[in-house]
């Protein structure tokens, strides 16, 4: 029997990371990773580099599980699929655990998981997305508002671990959520009107408003940056614009293309507020 080259054994180590790992919702990229980007680049720390780790190993969990889930116990491909659900579970909570045990603790007394906390208003989201994904059922609005939302909420750990109070915390977490809700709304919507499917751009138009009124209230409070209010005013535009008869005829990639450029352009000017 031959043995296999190097070259061959690592071109079917890439194929299985790649069809067992990797999502193929490219979507889902950008509402996991956009909440992490924006926690370490207005609330860094040393803790929140293991938090942005536990992050994304728990991002790259939902495939590999949702596999051992639905293929038979005779398909090779679940035990692959197993072994990477373990792997990638226990890169989440042992860096779960550092950021935990970095985290900057306000009271002594106070348990090194307090930091924490805001992975608990996540958690039922998270559970809720999981819960539709096992049941084939990821693309419903419902699954994609709950996993959009887990990681909305995200921010506001990194913020609790560099030792932010609980209310500039979880506003922090709004300004993620005002951009992903309205994001999958309006994205929703817009492939579907363009498939002439079903569809709700009223839920799409509403979700962007009441985005922009309560980043306006924030901001009026002193718990935002007022360039916040632009920002989400542009996401606004873009919601109306897309929804609109005078929307272009895209396709789902140049759609994706829109909105990492409008996801680059809210992160980098939600930075520089908060810097300046």
């Amino acid at each position: 029997m031959s043995t296999p080259t190097p070259t061959t054994a690592t071109a079917a180590a890439t194929s299985s990371f790649r069809s067992l790992v990797l999502p193929r919702e490219h979507g889902s990229w950008s509402l996991a990773l956009e909440p992490v980007a924006l926690g370490l680049l207005i609330a860094p720390s040393r803790a929140s580099l293991f938090l942005a780790l536990a992050v994304v190993a728990g991002f790259f969990t939902r495939r590999p599980l949702k596999l051992v889930a639905i293929l038979s116990s005779a398909d090779p491909r679940r035990a692959a699929a197993l072994r990477w659900t373990l792997v990638f579970v226990a890169i989440a909570l042992a860096a779960l655990l550092a950021s935990a045990l970095l985290g900057n603790v306000p009271i002594k007394q106070q348990s090194s998981f307090a930091p924490l906390w805001p992975l608990l208003l996540a958690a039922p989201f998270g559970g809720a997305f999981l819960w539709f994904d096992l049941r084939g059922e990821m693309r419903e609005a419902e699954a994609e508002l709950a996993g959009s939302t887990a990681f909305a909420l995200v921010p506001a750990t990194f913020a609790t671990l560099a030792g932010w109070s609980a209310a500039p915390a979880l506003a922090l977490a709004a300004l993620m959520l005002a951009r992903s809700a309205p994001t999958v709304l309006t994205v929703r919507a817009y492939l579907r009107l363009a498939k002439n499917k079903p569809a709700h751009p009223a839920s799409a138009l509403a979700s962007a408003l009441l985005s922009f009124v309560g980043v306006a209230a924030l901001a009026a409070s002193g718990l935002a940056p007022l360039t916040a209010c632009a920002l989400v005013a542009v996401l606004a535009a873009r919601s109306a614009w897309l929804l609109s008869p005078l929307a272009p005829t895209w396709s789902a990639r140049h759609a994706g293309m829109l909105e990492a450029a409008l996801g680059l352009v809210y992160l980098g000017g939600l930075a520089l507020a908060y810097r300046a």
